[in-house]
């Protein structure tokens, strides 16, 4: 059986959720939905098994989506974060489709952003070629930077 399923949103956990949530908007034109939340209580204890968890922070609407966020929350508990890698299983990375990818790098690396890999261009057989660059945002999190032409 087939779920019906819609995307709704991406969590990211921030050591510093309004800076992080500044460059999204900042960098990426991601647009807040409010409202901000602040959220604790026995119930979100249960839900994260984190005790006593609290959280704070707020949704970002997605350039170009209509629909799903990238949530952007803090918990004032927050464990280590490992070096960031692009192999790393799990959720890897956010990708962004951008007009120039050498601009975008380096709007991000001005707004706080790291240099992960090196800018890259490849033609994918039956798809177009792409150029990319992998980044980091301000807290480590990875982000993929793409523009494809299609030989228009």
């Amino acid at each position: 059986m087939t779920l019906r399923a819609r995307f709704a949103h991406v969590n990211l956990i921030a050591r510093d959720w309004h800076k992080l949530a500044e460059f999204y908007q900042h960098v990426f034109g991601c647009e807040p939905v409010l409202p901000e939340r602040n959220l604790s209580g026995e119930w979100l204890d249960q839900a994260t098994a984190v005790p006593d968890a609290h959280i704070r922070g707020m949704h970002l609407r997605l350039p170009g989506a209509g629909g799903p966020t990238l949530e952007v929350f803090q918990y004032d508990q927050e464990l280590e974060h490992p070096a960031p890698a692009v192999n790393r299983p799990g959720f890897g990375h956010i990708a962004f489709v951008v007009d120039n990818v050498q601009a975008a790098r380096e709007a991000v690396l001005a707004a706080g952003g790291h240099d992960l890999g090196q800018q890259v261009t490849v033609e994918i057989p039956n798809a177009g070629t792409i150029t990319f660059v992998y980044v980091t945002d301000p807290e480590g999190n990875v982000i993929e930077l793409q523009c494809w032409s299609h030989g228009e």
